[in-house]
């Protein structure tokens, strides 16, 4: 069933009624009323009084208990270091709103990454809503430097029209949606109607009390905050852009470091993440010579994900023989052949939205051949030397350098390089990056390329410290067009990754469950496709 059968889509804000076309010379145009209601062409709806009090009687109201999420002990200090980040600042981060696709339905909401960070709310939660984070001048000492402020549209009553006539927010539309005291209490902030947004964001702004927004997640909030800025006498232009823009490098770079909740949770999606390889390597059989054999893996892979989460983290890259060697391949219509491998890069985004990002390279047949076990084994190497350096103190740059001297290393010993792996090392060379052109680490949370709008000296210049999430992925990819490469070793593409925590004195493998050594691998498909 599509969005909107009966009634128009409703704006995500109040808009006014477009203006009325100017009349063309053979004849008038039409109204604003006109062009403001064909979205009532297809059907209509019933507005006699009869029928809205029939609607509207004998109801359960009964309000479930609602009870306090875990994440809730843990936002209060995230929010209380944003505001020792931007101390005079009224802070606004909304949660985002729908995207049309097929003008009758929406892609999928997902709320903006810093709300879901700073106010506890997760899966699909409230599009249209803002979280406001603000110094709370009457914390006295030792309390949360912090307040915050939820404002969102809660449940309407059964007599309203919005009950069973608002695609967006009707609670025949959409399902139920919870009051004011519900969220409250979930969340353990203030909660209050959307419509008190406005008079909420101007009260006492100015010359004390900036106002800032995350910028680009709703355009009508921005709006709405840029209006009141120029109201207040706050600056506009660079300044004002460079105000939101700090806001989210600050919301980011507090994502650096993962709170006990944090890691609770990316621990959960990588289990999920592996139990979703399992399920794909017992259908493998299936994929092995279906026209499309890489999208029965992206199938398998997405209905586990789903299942066991709020679904995967980012597409799935499902690439079999030499599309391996293409980094981003989530096209997946390609045939999936015994003798091949298949490189699998695929993560579960658990409910409370963390994900995992896990990559295997497997041979389609159960075994690895000499060239291909020869590839994936040089890779292993560049990834095990990367986890040895990994510890507190040492640069998170320093990862991608360690794995790469593996990496350059192979390729002098195959004779692929113009020189010397040290020669290609050297900033005037890397001609090894011909065969790896990506990086061997990014961290890893809420975005599967967490923190990414981080300072680079808070990200790739920053020393390690407990608690950071990162993935540890070096890969070779020879493509088979290639003529630099031994003609035994075109159209393998391999790549390792796998998701690590920071401790006190290295790394925990917090994917060390699933299998990455060759014959590990190889021993681990043939328990869950046994008679292969």
């Amino acid at each position: 069933m599509t969005q909107n059968n009966d009634v128009p889509r409703p704006t995500t804000r109040e808009t006014p009624a477009p203006a009325a076309q100017e009349a063309p010379a053979d004849g008038p145009g039409p109204s604003a009323e006109e062009l403001a209601s064909r979205g009532d062409s297809r059907s209509e709806r019933p507005t006699n009084e009869a029928f809205r009090a029939f609607i509207a009687a004998d109801w359960d109201e009964t309000v479930p208990a609602a009870e306090r999420r875990e994440v809730a002990d843990f936002t209060p200090a995230r929010r209380d270091a944003l505001v020792g980040e931007l101390p005079a600042t009224r802070m606004v981060l909304p949660a985002g709103v729908f995207k049309v696709r097929a003008n009758d339905t929406d892609y999928p909401f997902r709320p903006d990454t810093g709300f879901v960070y700073f106010s506890g709310l997760g899966t699909d939660e409230e599009p249209d809503s803002v979280l406001v984070v603000e110094p709370d001048p009457d914390a006295a000492e030792g309390e949360p430097a912090s307040r915050a402020t939820y404002f969102f549209r809660p449940r309407a009553g059964f007599d309203s029209t919005e009950f069973y006539a608002d695609a967006r927010y009707g609670e025949l539309w959409v399902g139920r949606r919870p009051t004011l005291e519900e969220t409250a209490a979930r969340i353990g902030i203030e909660c209050r109607h959307i419509d008190e947004l406005r008079d909420a964001l101007a009260k006492d702004v100015g010359p004390q009390l900036s106002l800032a927004i995350v910028p680009g997640v709703d355009p009508g909030v921005q709006g709405m905050v840029e209006e009141i800025r120029s109201q207040n006498g706050l600056p506009d232009g660079e300044e004002q852009t460079r105000e939101f823009d700090r806001l989210q490098e600050a919301a980011s770079e507090q994502r650096l470091v993962k709170d006990d909740f944090e890691v609770s949770q990316m621990r959960e999606a990588v289990k999920a993440t592996i139990a979703g390889f399992e399920d794909v390597v017992a259908a493998l059989p299936q994929a092995v010579g279906h026209r499309r054999g890489e999208r029965v893996i992206e199938g398998v892979f997405g209905a586990s994900a789903r299942a066991e989460g709020n679904g995967v983290g980012y597409d799935t890259i499902a690439a079999a023989g030499n599309h391996a060697c293409t980094l981003h391949w989530v096209r997946n219509d390609g045939m999936v052949s015994e003798g091949e491998l298949v490189l699998i890069d695929a993560g579960v985004e658990v409910d409370s939205l963390y994900t995992a990002d896990l990559t295997r390279t497997l041979p389609v047949s159960g075994t690895y051949s000499p060239a291909q076990r020869r590839v994936y084994e040089a890779v292993l190497e560049a990834a095990d030397a990367a986890f040895a350096a990994a510890r507190p103190g040492i640069r998170f740059r320093d990862l991608h350098t360690t794995a790469m001297q593996v990496i350059a290393r192979h390729l002098e010993e195959w004779g692929m390089l113009p020189g010397t792996a040290e020669e290609s090392l050297a900033p005037e060379g890397q001609f090894h990056r011909r065969w790896m052109v990506h990086g061997t680490s990014h961290h890893l949370g809420l975005d599967v390329h967490d923190c990414a709008q981080a300072r680079r000296e808070m990200y790739m210049d920053a020393e390690l410290v407990p608690g950071m999430v990162f993935t540890i992925e070096p890969g070779l990819y020879f493509q088979e067009n290639d003529l630099k490469v031994p003609e035994e070793l075109r159209g393998i593409g391999v790549r390792i990754e796998d998701d690590v925590l920071v401790t006190e004195d290295g790394v925990e493998n917090l994917s060390a469950a699933l299998p990455r050594r060759p014959d590990e691998i190889e021993a681990w498909m043939g328990s869950l496709t046994p008679g292969r």
